[in-house]
């Protein structure tokens, strides 16, 4: 599978403590396990010159207080709340000073951020997407580029998830509805 650096973005998914770390409030061995193929993705992009994007999901304490129905906090427990070590970058993927951060509050890293200004800007137009978790952040966030006419491509073998049914689902649905899916070592920056 093939991209233009210069039209394409790594779009690394919320890889922080609180999720891909065992002391993190919702640690998935699967978010740990995809540290390290998260960080061979990055490498990868960064050795070719493409644009890399961290997302990083972040809840200020009130934020679910007044909602009539989306509350996160009822679904999955306070996390990542904002200013917490849970919601810090995990240690082995350091962001880089050309690097561009997405702080979200929701699952779909489009909403209500700059994300789309930011990829237009650059000329962006296709997203490599790896991270975590891939039937939740990943998901909503590769559908949500899907439905704004960018590519997305979701990197299987660097995305975390909770139960290997959540995993396979992601991945088909992705597939089949708006999206593509790859693996690591099929992909080429030309």
């Amino acid at each position: 599978m093939e991209f233009d650096p210069s039209t394409t973005a790594c779009v690394v998914v919320d890889m922080q403590n609180g999720f891909c770390h065992p002391d993190g409030s919702l640690y998935a061995p699967a978010s740990e396990a995809a540290i390290d193929p998260v960080r061979d993705v990055i490498a990868r992009a960064r050795a070719a010159g493409v644009q890399v994007v961290f997302t990083r999901d972040v809840h200020p304490p009130e934020q679910f207080d007044d909602t009539h129905y989306y509350d996160e906090f009822d679904r999955w427990g306070e996390h990542v709340l904002e200013d917490s070590w849970e919601a810090d970058f995990v240690a082995e993927l350091a962001v880089e000073a050309d690097d561009h951060v997405v702080t979200k509050h929701t699952y779909d890293a489009f909403y209500q951020t700059d994300l789309e200004g930011f990829l237009e800007s650059h000329g962006i137009d296709e997203l490599l997407f790896c991270g975590t978790l891939a039937n939740v952040c990943v998901l909503h966030t590769a559908s949500s580029a899907g439905l704004r006419d960018y590519r997305p491509v979701v990197i299987e073998n660097a995305v975390g998830w909770i139960e290997d049914h959540h995993r396979e689902y992601a991945l088909e649905h992705i597939d089949w509805l708006f999206g593509e899916r790859t693996q690591l070592e099929d992909i080429e920056f030309v």
